[in-house]
């Protein structure tokens, strides 16, 4: 595969008559609109649209904005090499507006064209329930043990406002209140949020929904983060390799650790192209580098080969999965 062939791609939809210049542009986002429904006044809300890079060379986003303050805009990446994955994050300012916003992110890329992508965004912002924090948040989390956390709901207003229930799609985060104030006019609760020992590993962003016997707004979304720490980690999780042309060897690294000193049994790549040397030490170590050596095949294509790292925990089998395309020469 020649490396002119994705500028020839690109120039066809840029002169399709059927297609807009920014078509290639729109294809590496599946999600262009998100509606965040009711939230509290104050909550943290965000949501990442996420794209991917579909072509053979890199994308780089130039500029982000807004049609309206409610929402701020943030690039978790503004470089993308070939499959590789960014996201443009919105995030909705809940503490200075009220009632129903609608925004939209203008998405501005220079290279390898000029384009821009529309995402649209809406919310109702609640002004009678305030969270205290913004959200929940657990930060680092040992997998194995459970955490919890804790915030207040306050809700000011003329109703026996109550909540009646609390809701969870994550079948290992739950959550409890308490009533702490009933007054005229002001209720206030305590909500906590449980994360059960058995998280698997990996970034948690999910959300807590309470219930209320409000009929107007009867779901509120509470936002829980938190990051659960395997045993042992490998980083970067996946290796992009972008266009290598047959015969090509690429060495890239991998830092696998540990919470605790281990050894590392085995290393070994599922095809040929894949060459890798187990480190070896005297005493188990928390931290190796491991070297990885990809050598891309004769026949051009997407390969995407897997790596797979075996240590003397007994249960853990760490996969680094390769994305490379084999270019023409």
């Amino acid at each position: 595969m020649s490396r002119k062939a994705p500028f020839a791609i690109l120039v066809a939809i840029l002169l399709s008559s059927r297609s807009p210049a920014q078509e290639w542009a729109d294809k590496m986002f599946p999600v262009k609109s998100y509606n965040f429904g009711n939230i509290a006044r104050g909550a943290k809300a965000e949501y990442a649209f996420e794209f991917t890079n579909l072509y053979l060379e890199d994308v780089h986003v130039a500029d982000v904005r807004v049609t309206c303050g409610c929402t701020t805009p943030r690039i978790e990446k503004d470089t993308l090499k070939t499959y590789e994955k960014g996201a443009i994050v919105a995030h909705i300012n809940s503490d200075r507006f009220l009632g129903h916003q609608e925004s939209t992110i203008i998405v501005t890329f220079d290279k390898p064209f000029y384009a821009q992508v529309r995402l649209h965004v809406k919310v109702y912002i609640y002004s009678d329930v305030l969270l205290e924090p913004a959200g929940i948040v657990m930060g680092s989390v040992p997998q194995g043990r459970p955490a919890e956390a804790t915030i207040r709901v306050c809700y000011t207003g003329p109703h026996d406002w109550r909540i009646v229930k609390v809701q969870s799609e994550n079948p290992h985060l739950t959550g409890a209140v308490v009533e702490t104030l009933r007054q005229a006019g002001q209720v206030i609760y305590e909500l906590k949020a449980i994360l059960d020992k058995d998280a698997p590993a990996g970034y948690v962003r999910e959300q807590l929904w309470l219930m209320t016997n409000d009929p107007a707004v009867d779901r509120i979304p509470v936002s829980v983060e938190a990051q659960v720490q395997p045993d042992i980690s490998a980083s970067p999780s996946s290796l992009f390799l972008g266009v290598v042309k047959p015969g090509q060897s690429v060495t890239k690294q991998i830092v696998v650790r540990g919470q605790k000193p281990f050894q590392i049994h085995v290393v070994r790549g599922d095809c040929e192209c894949v060459r890798a040397a187990v480190p070896k030490v005297e005493e188990p170590k928390s931290l190796y580098v491991v070297p990885i050596t990809f050598t891309a095949p004769n026949k051009a294509g997407r390969i995407t080969p897997t790596i797979e790292i075996e240590t003397d925990s007994g249960k853990t089998v760490l996969k680094v999965p390769i994305f490379a395309v084999v270019g023409g020469q």
